[in-house]
């Protein structure tokens, strides 16, 4: 898509700052407008007044000893940085939010200013209500002395820098090449901490200051089921049979659940479309001479594949083999959270720093995001093995 530069620069003269960074936004979330239609060099030119001297004095054959800060004196170049803010804020988000980063969008993200949390009344009351006599006052309700804490949180993050190369020789692809790769590992990097809680490599869960193992084969909770390898129906079943199981550590009371989401690993993608999706099932009792149709109950559950992890299961020490037939089912935005302090942020450096002078840096751009992976209830997911 062409760009009309001039018009770009006519809205922003007209509309300020705020509003045509917010259209472009829109524009660049929606699709209308790709990180890649836009020139560096095509918008210096065009934002900052006399912008094609400027872009000029990137060439050390004619801007000699002088900077690119000392030519930006007196300058208004605050269009050009916010516009090119903006266009690479868009790649590096893209690139960070990507449809393989399955388990990044299946789980609930917590804001918190806190790092690491301890979250009162994680467990509900119990069900047993005394009757309120007439005209006699309610009792009061308040958190138990129940409490599950939340690891620390980290910070990571990496800086995109725009050389006077890049601007002069428009090497636009450059910068968001390295955008895209900056979002890329972010985003990489939070999936592969929430898919360790999931498949258990990491083990976080800590309830009244006692640290448990996300999946446990007996004890407080049963959450692990070997030797079920997902083939038809009758596998779900035996997963949901331990929700079935499931009960409150505090009351004792059933917890309320059913398994909403289904994850396997790309070997079993089909296997998990002709379970999940199929119209009707066929059910035979052992030496019965009836066989029972009916229609396949097992439609309201979201089944996703995850190529990260498979890979994670396999880094963990898992066979190959053994790793394809892993699958998880539960409710996932109950079972963990990703609790963030500050999501994928983009900042700039000011003109004029040091990068100017030893590197030919003129502009840097630094994304960083700071948040935990944690598992805030593993009563709600239940882990498969082949």
């Amino acid at each position: 898509m062409n760009l009309n530069y001039r018009e770009l620069k006519r809205r922003y003269e007209l509309d300020g700052a705020e509003q045509t960074v917010r259209h472009l936004s829109e524009a660049l979330e929606q699709r209308a407008l790709r990180p890649e239609d836009f020139s560096i060099r095509d918008l210096a030119e065009a934002l900052i007044p006399d912008g094609r001297e400027w872009v000029g004095l990137l060439d050390p054959r004619t801007s000699g000893s002088v900077s690119v800060t000392e030519a930006s004196d007196g300058v208004d170049v605050t269009a050009f940085l916010n516009i090119t803010g903006q266009v690479i804020y868009s790649k590096i988000l893209e690139a960070y939010t990507q449809e393989a980063f399955v388990m990044s969008k299946l789980v609930q993200t917590v804001p918190t200013r806190l790092d690491g949390e301890k979250i009162p009344g994680a467990t509900r009351v119990t069900g047993d209500i005394d009757e309120v006599a007439p005209g006699m006052p309610f009792p009061n309700l308040g958190f138990g002395e129940e409490y599950i804490e939340t690891p620390s949180t980290s910070k990571r993050g990496f800086i995109v820098p725009v050389t006077k190369e890049a601007i002069f020789f428009d090497r636009t692809h450059l910068v968001l090449s390295r955008a895209a790769e900056v979002g890329e590992i972010l985003g990489l990097n939070k999936e592969k901490r929430l898919l360790d809680l999931l498949i258990g490599v990491t083990n976080n869960y800590k309830h009244n200051g006692t640290t448990h193992n996300t999946y446990q084969t007996s004890g407080p909770w049963v959450n692990e089921l070997a030797a079920n390898e997902l083939v038809d129906w009758t596998q779900v079943d035996a997963a949901e049979q331990l929700f079935a199981e499931m009960t409150d550590p505090a009351t004792g009371e059933p917890v309320l659940l059913r398994g909403t989401n289904v994850l396997v690993t790309p070997a079993y993608r089909h296997a998990a479309h002709r379970v999940f999706n199929a119209a009707e099932i066929n059910y035979a009792a052992a030496g019965g001479e009836t066989t029972t149709t009916a229609a396949n109950p097992l439609g309201n559950y979201r089944v996703d594949e995850s190529r990260l992890a498979y890979r994670r299961i396999v880094a963990s020490g898992v066979a190959a083999a053994e790793a394809k037939k892993w699958w998880f089912i539960g409710d996932f935005r109950k079972a963990l959270a990703y609790m963030e302090n500050w999501p994928i942020t983009v900042t700039q450096a000011p003109l004029g720093s040091e990068a100017d002078f030893t590197n030919d840096v003129v502009l840097r751009f630094k994304a960083s995001e700071r948040g935990a992976a944690a598992v805030l209830n593993p009563r709600y997911v239940v882990k498969c093995t082949g």
